[in-house]
């Protein structure tokens, strides 16, 4: 099942992202940017998790949604991160690869779910 495996996808870049924040607090003291990423990197999977638990098509689809809008947010807060010199470019390439591959799953769920 394709939600399942972005539901994977989003719950393991949670993880990294918990990591990220933790990092970035205790290490670079920085508090603001980072509990913004915290909050839209980890919402991600529970938006997929609610979809998932979905009483209807266009509940899916509305749970999916936001979960894609989290994924454009956290992308958002990690190039903040990034030109602000919080995280090195490794670290922005490879968390932004992975927000990036989830929200084009979640786009062609969406896709697939809705009639444009």
């Amino acid at each position: 099942m394709e939600e399942s495996k972005v539901y994977n996808k989003a719950y393991s870049f949670a993880i990294t992202i918990v990591q990220l924040f933790q990092t970035l607090q205790d290490s670079k003291k920085e508090y603001i940017l980072s509990k913004q990423l915290l909050k839209c990197g980890t919402s991600i999977g529970a938006n997929i998790s609610e979809a998932n638990g979905a009483i209807s098509p266009n509940d899916f689809s509305a749970k999916m949604s936001i979960a894609y809008k989290e994924s454009l947010e956290t992308k958002y807060w990690l190039s903040l991160l990034k030109d602000t010199n919080y995280i090195d470019s490794d670290t922005f390439e490879r968390m932004y690869m992975s927000a990036d591959e989830i929200s084009k799953m979640l786009f062609a769920i969406i896709k697939t779910t809705r009639k444009f």
